[in-house]
């Protein structure tokens, strides 16, 4: 089973916040592949709401992306197109 590694940079305004968190979660949730994010020294599911905001990734912050499973890259593509796209935020 693959195991892919990507880096990515939070680029909206408001970092990892709820909404944002949610909605990488609800995505996340999508695909049959374990995704992880890891900042710094602490890491969290990306399924997991609570896991996402315990990260407290702002904006500028660099993000480890870790994904495993049947749609790792399918999952790895669709999380990077969320983060590039600033979570979908109009700011």
């Amino acid at each position: 089973m693959a195991k892919l590694e990507r880096q990515l940079t939070i680029c909206n305004k408001l970092g990892l916040h709820a909404r944002a968190a949610t909605k990488l979660a609800v995505l996340a949730a999508k695909f049959d592949a374990q995704v992880t994010l890891i900042q710094g020294d602490k890491t969290a599911s990306a399924a997991s709401v609570l896991g996402l905001l315990m990260l407290e990734t702002g904006m500028g912050k660099t993000i480890t992306l870790i994904s495993e499973g049947k749609d790792a890259q399918a999952a790895l593509d669709a999380i990077s197109s969320l983060i590039d796209a600033k979570f979908d935020e109009a700011v």
